[in-house]
C-alpha cells in the first residue's frame, strides 16, 4: 500500500503552523516550535511511532507557550485524520504501558471518530524547561478533538515531570502506531456500522 502523507498548514494572528506526517514512515523527523522541550517530545514522538514528521511554527512566545501548544496539537489531530483517509483495513484500537525510569504511563486510543480525552496525571513541577507541564493535557485534548479520536492517558506511577511527560508522548506514538497499522482480516473498516465518525 502507498504511503499515508498528510500536511496541514495553518495560521492565525497567535500562530503560524506548517507540518507534514507519514504514518508509515521510518521515524524521521525536523521539527523546530520554538519550545526546546516541545521539539525534544515530538522527534520523540515520531521515532517511537516510526512516523516521519516535519513541524514549522512560530507563535507568540512572548506572551507565552499556550497557543503554540495548543495549535501544534490542533494542526497534529487534523494531519492524522487527513493521512488515515477512510480508516479502511486498519486496526483502530492501540494501547501501550511504557515504563521510563519511574515514570509508568498508560495510553489507550479508539480512532471511533469521536473525540473524547480522559487525561489523568498531577505534576510535581510547574514547568520543564520552558514548557508549562499543565500544557500537556491541552495538546492531547487538542489532538484528541481534532483527530477524532478516544485517547486515555494515565500516570499509573511516576514523580520526575520530565520522565512522564517524555513516557506520555512515547506511549501515545506507540499505541498510535497500532491503531494505524493494517489487519489483512479487516476488509473495510472495523465497524458494525460501516463508518469510523
Amino acid at each position: 500500500m502507498e504511503n499515508r502523507i498528510a500536511s496541514t498548514t495553518r495560521r492565525t494572528k497567535e500562530t503560524s503552523i506548517e507540518m507534514e506526517l507519514n504514518l508509515d514512515g521510518s521515524g524521521k523527523a525536523d521539527v523546530k516550535t520554538g519550545i526546546g522541550f516541545l521539539d525534544h517530545m515530538l522527534v520523540s514522538f515520531a521515532k517511537h511511532g516510526f512516523f516521519d514528521l516535519t513541524v514549522k511554527a512560530a507563535g507568540d512566545l512572548e506572551v507565552d507557550g499556550h497557543h503554540t501548544v495548543e495549535d501544534i496539537g490542533i494542526v497534529l489531530g487534523q494531519t492524522i485524520k487527513k493521512a488515515l483517509l477512510e480508516k479502511q483495513g486498519i486496526k483502530r484500537y492501540g494501547s501501550c504501558i511504557l515504563p521510563m525510569d519511574e515514570a509508568l504511563i498508560l495510553c489507550a486510543i479508539d480512532l471511533s471518530g469521536r473525540p473524547y480525552l480522559n487525561f489523568q496525571a498531577e505534576f510535581q513541577t510547574d514547568r520543564v524547561g520552558e514548557f508549562d507541564t499543565e500544557l500537556v493535557q491541552e495538546f492531547f485534548y487538542a489532538i484528541s478533538y481534532t483527530a477524532g479520536m478516544n485517547l486515555h492517558i494515565k500516570k499509573l506511577d511516576g514523580r520526575n515531570s520530565h520522565h512522564m511527560i517524555e513516557a506520555m508522548f512515547k506511549a501515545f506514538a506507540k499505541a498510535l502506531d497500532e491503531a494505524v497499522s493494517y489487519d489483512e482480516r479487516i476488509k473495510e473498516v472495523l465497524s458494525a456500522k460501516g463508518l469510523m465518525e
